[in-house]
């Protein structure tokens, strides 16, 4: 398991050069069966990476492109009447994937966002009064561009707080910038990418995730890094029960993928800004820009980590 996992995440560094952070963090994403954030600026490989990770597990993907015009029937699915039959069929939508890729998601209404909520929390979506189970695995990676703010719709904190883990991606360096032009330039386009695993075999490493060892003095310290966040005088919102179970699941998809036998605290650090980062905000802070305020938040996160006691 740890060297296909480690190969996997080898093939994902080497397709989307640079990326090497998120590459990871999506895999604990995958491990723990939550879902991830993405923001950045375009064109740095968001796209690619979660096509590439779909490839190389076998699975189906399918990406929508968030717009204001965007209805719900057209991310989960609409009824149609078959003549032929005299009956109505139901025609599934994008979310009937394996891998969901929703766009710039803050390019579309607060209404559309939310048809999300069921998928995310239950993997199953309940149109006229009929509840269908989708896809398993099932992992939405949400695209958000935070530096062209205008036309956008801020994501409700009930729906970041779906989100397992956010990763912040940024362009590569001058180095892999010249690496990315090496692949383009002999006209690597990532149709060669062959699969490493199967959608079946993952659904294997999920419930080894689920079986790791944590130890009651971790889970004490998730604890303490969830409440000294909570009450932290910077820091405007707390964290949820759910985000303190995120912060645990994460940091045993992390072990897993690292190989070790149990949940460390070094696991616990290692995944407690993607986690708590979206979750939070600075105190009094209303709308601004969201990199100086994550920024912001990512700085008090790193001092309650050095503050907290390791057990």
């Amino acid at each position: 398991m740890k060297t296909t996992l480690d190969t996997l995440r080898l093939r994902l560094t080497e397709h989307v050069v640079g990326a090497d952070e998120a590459a990871f963090f999506l895999l604990t994403a995958l491990l723990a069966g939550g879902h991830v954030l993405i923001q950045g600026a375009p064109g740095i490989g968001k796209t690619s990476l979660g096509q590439t990770l779909a490839r190389l597990i076998d699975g189906k993907f399918r990406r929508v492109q968030f717009t204001p015009d965007l209805l719900p029937s057209d991310l989960l699915g609409h009824s149609i009447f078959n003549q032929a039959t005299g009956e109505f069929e139901f025609v599934e939508g994008p979310v009937f994937s394996n891998l969901v890729l929703a766009d710039e998601i803050n390019r579309t209404s607060p209404r559309i966002q939310s048809a999300l909520l069921e998928c995310m929390n239950e993997s199953q979506v309940s149109i006229d009064g009929v509840t269908r189970q989708l896809e398993t695995p099932f992992l939405v990676i949400a695209t958000q561009n935070n530096r062209y703010a205008a036309g956008t719709f801020p994501l409700p904190e009930p729906q970041l707080d779906r989100f397992l883990l956010s990763v912040e991606m940024q362009l590569p360096d001058p180095e892999n910038q010249a690496a990315i032009l090496r692949l383009h330039a002999g006209g690597e386009n990532g149709s060669r990418i062959e699969p490493l695993a199967t959608v079946a075999t993952v659904k294997e490493w999920q419930e080894t995730v689920l079986k790791l060892p944590v130890a009651d003095s971790i889970c004490r310290y998730v604890v303490d890094l969830c409440e000294a966040a909570r009450n932290h005088p910077a820091l405007g919102d707390g964290v949820s029960a759910r985000g303190s179970i995120a912060l645990m699941r994460a940091a045993q998809a992390a072990a897993v993928l690292e190989g070790h036998e149990a949940v460390y605290p070094d696991d616990v650090k290692r995944v407690a800004i993607p986690v708590l980062a979206h979750r939070l905000s600075p105190a009094g802070d209303e709308y601004g820009s969201e990199l100086p305020r994550r920024g912001r938040v990512v700085t008090v996160i790193r001092e309650i980590l050095d503050t907290v006691p390791v057990p």
